[in-house]
């Protein structure tokens, strides 16, 4: 059985797809997944088993130069691409209208959630089959029940398992750190640059190194200022792969809410995630070892791209709430459980 796969972004969106290929795998051992997602995220899909053609869209670089003859040709050659393959199904695991009208062009039996469940609900015309799945759920699990309803299976309940090998990513590296994870695209879900700081010095007297990624020059002087107050490494600007490698080789992360920690969940690193603004309920990053802090203020989770209460200060009142003692509490008992489980398994 071949079936295709449509999700095109984000990286977390991408990230939480990927236990339900593991569940359809088990039931069908050999089904064989295509992918079609955003170039820039292509990587991800590859390092599961079961997949086997990863098919790159550019929409959100085509959309800049829409009438050129590049974009045109690029366009033109990849449902070219897209419909050289007879599929026996056709999976929208996204729901949107742009990832709708992808099902359009393939060849198979398009399949989605119907117009309750999508987040877009006029995507579901596209669909010759359509599903009910409950949006109240976290989005691995609305995933996994879709797969599970399209293909005919009971819906695992078990932790996810992302089906991915990081032992293929690591790198013969013998150096202890932790990764803090600092970046993200929301103001309000940055955690305050002295908390960083501050921690970062309690992992030093701990004996870790720490590795500070980025992703533009406003994440980089960032990294460039927290590694100026702890023993940090702030790291050169990376690719997805690079930075893998650098996750898949961590004793613990510490990040905001952004896809980078949802690939920590992937690689079951032990990672401290968290929250102000955002609802781990729904979108946190799940996997073993996996800890969600997230704020009590009174007003979160909003899920709001800017503070309602306070439209001044650089930190929003409900990350000022989830401060330097609780994180380090639970970073430093899931580093001990970490240890403690390396110990037994060497």
């Amino acid at each position: 059985m071949r079936v295709l796969v449509i999700k095109t972004s984000s990286m977390g969106d991408i990230i939480h797809t990927l236990p339900a290929l593991t569940d359809a795998a088990r039931v069908h051992p050999d089904i064989i997944f295509d992918w079609v997602v955003e170039e820039n995220f292509a990587e991800i899909p590859r390092w599961h088993s079961h997949v086997d053609r990863v098919i790159p869209v550019a929409i959100r670089r085509w959309r800049k130069n829409i009438f050129s003859r590049k974009t045109f040709a690029e366009v033109r050659n990849f449902f070219k691409t897209l419909r050289l393959q007879q599929y026996d199904l056709v999976i929208d695991a996204q729901g949107l209208m742009k990832s709708a009208l992808l099902t359009r062009f393939s060849k198979g039996l398009r399949c989605g959630l119907d117009n309750k469940s999508a987040r877009e609900p006029r995507a579901s015309w596209f669909y010759q089959k359509q599903f009910f799945v409950d949006k109240n759920q976290h989005a691995i699990t609305r995933v996994r029940q879709l797969f599970a309803k399209i293909l005919q299976y009971p819906c695992p309940g078990q932790v996810p398992e992302y089906g991915i090998d990081k032992q293929k990513l690591m790198t013969a590296n013998h150096e202890r750190y932790l990764v803090f994870l600092h970046g993200t695209t929301w103001a309000t879900k940055h955690w305050p640059e002295e908390n960083w700081m501050a921690l970062g010095k309690k992992i030093n007297a701990a004996g870790f190194n720490i590795k500070l990624p980025w992703g533009n020059t406003e994440e980089r002087q960032r990294a460039q200022r927290i590694a100026g107050q702890c023993k940090a490494d702030v790291l050169p600007r990376l690719g997805l792969v690079e930075i893998a490698k650098v996750l898949a080789g961590a004793a613990a992360i510490v990040a905001v809410d952004t896809g980078l920690g949802h690939l920590a969940a992937a690689f079951n690193i032990p990672t401290i995630s968290l929250y102000g603004p955002t609802n781990p309920v729904l979108t946190g990053a799940l996997g073993e070892s996996q800890i969600h802090l997230a704020s009590d203020y009174h007003c979160a989770p909003c899920l709001k791209k800017e503070c309602a209460i306070d439209k001044i200060s650089v930190t929003p009142p409900c990350f000022n709430a989830l401060g330097i003692g609780v994180v380090w509490e639970e970073l430093n008992s899931l580093l001990e459980r970490a240890q403690k489980n390396t110990c037994y398994t060497t």
